[in-house]
């Protein structure tokens, strides 16, 4: 099977159901909600951004590793990744599609949540300075699109890992909802724990995080050097995912 017949596959098996649409109607939607709440109704002119429209990015990014967690576990609990490993014996080649066609796909959604959030920002608050005018200003933005890439990544490599999607949601929802949040309450080192955090990591690339402003963090990154640790941490556990799914029966 050639790459481009593995990757219309990928394509077709990811589109053929409800859940990718329903998962990206989520994370726009909820996206845009939450901004227009909070431009509409919190005070903190001084916080008002570009880099602020996208606060709601990081439930975007939840919803959307939920969506690649799915689109890998799912195959397994269905039998679907064992007939495609019987086209592709090598397996390898139909991982690295999936890796790309759901990192795509969730780039897509990252790129319409970045510019829809700071739509939606810049209609409520016309008045403030939200154009997009300089380089950290598109990164705030479309660099939502490389953010969302990667976490669509990362969510592959979970559900190959889990290979069960109620084990990879599970841990999902309490990586991203409880446990970044938490390490801010160990006392002494919770500060300096927390600046490490990989979806802290790509909130620091888009200037997204008033966490950081909010606290006085002084991050040791900058949004490059931020992007490159979420982007190792990610390809990290991409490729354990696939090294492990190509060792172990389907």
């Amino acid at each position: 099977m050639t790459a481009a017949n593995m990757l219309r596959a990928e394509r077709i098996k990811l589109m053929s159901t409800r859940m990718p649409w329903w998962c990206a109607g989520i994370a726009l939607v909820g996206a845009l909600a939450y901004t227009a709440l909070f431009f509409g109704f919190v005070p903190l002119e001084e916080l008002e951004s570009v880099g602020s429209t996208q606060t709601a990015s990081a439930l975007g990014r939840t919803v959307v590793l939920i969506l690649a967690i799915l689109a890998a576990a799912t195959e397994f609990s269905w039998g679907t990744m064992r007939l495609t490993f019987q086209a592709v014996p090598s397996r390898i080649p139909a991982l690295l599609a999936k890796g790309a066609v759901v990192g795509v796909f969730s780039g897509l959604i990252g790129l319409l949540v970045g510019f829809g959030s700071w739509a939606v920002a810049y209609l409520i608050k016309p008045a403030a300075d939200l154009g997009i005018a300089s380089g950290a200003d598109w990164r705030a933005v479309a660099g939502q699109g490389l953010t969302f890439l990667l976490t669509g990544l990362i969510g592959v490599g979970l559900g190959l890992l889990f290979r069960s999607p109620a084990f990879g949601l599970t841990f999902a929802l309490v990586w991203t909802q409880l446990i970044e949040g938490l390490v801010l309450l160990i006392p002494r080192v919770g500060d300096d724990i927390y600046q490490w955090m990989p979806f802290f990591a790509a909130n620091q690339f888009s200037g997204s995080d008033l966490t950081v402003s909010m606290m006085k963090l002084e991050p040791p990154m900058g949004p490059w050097g931020y992007l490159a640790y979420f982007a190792g941490i990610c390809v990290i556990v991409y490729a354990a995912g696939l090294m492990i799914t190509h060792r172990r029966d389907a």
